[in-house]
């Protein structure tokens, strides 16, 4: 069996980057994760794909003065050279345009923290949403992903 080939993009920790990886390790995953695209050099996820033998690499329009278009064709490079066959959003804290997701449809998908709209906006990323779900006496949070059409 082919398993699908998966670049996961980061900005911060990786909490959700480790749970695939763990996720691959102790089950007959279908996919594995060949690539962890950052746009901040110093995100901890970076260190998480480096400790389990995945590709890492760096890409930051701010660290590189790069331009949008610039930053994304940077990782639509990646993404081709690295034959990626699904591309996951998780925890990654930059806007892509609508150019960039319409060359990937129904291959994206973009894991972010529940329970939204109530608990986003200016600030709320990571484990914060948890955290103010939570202090809100709301019972359960949990991650929800979209499919990017």
């Amino acid at each position: 069996m082919n398993k699908a080939k998966i670049a996961v993009l980061v900005s911060g920790g990786g909490t959700n980057l480790q749970a695939l990886i763990d996720y691959q390790k102790k089950n007959k995953a279908s996919f594995e994760i060949v690539l962890v695209i950052s746009n901040k050099s110093d995100a901890y996820a970076l260190e998480r794909a480096k400790q389990n033998g995945i590709k890492t690499i760096v890409i930051s329009r701010k660290e590189q003065g790069l331009t949008q278009e610039e930053f994304e064709q940077k990782i639509i490079e990646q993404i081709e050279a690295n034959k990626i066959d699904l591309i996951v959003l998780a925890g990654f804290m930059s806007i892509l345009s609508k150019n960039f997701t319409s060359k990937y449809p129904k291959k994206i998908v973009n894991v972010h923290p529940s329970l939204i709209p109530a608990f986003c906006g200016k600030g709320y990323y990571g484990i914060k949403v948890h955290e103010e779900v939570l202090k809100a006496g709301v019972k359960t949070t949990r991650c929800n992903s979209t499919l990017c059409k």
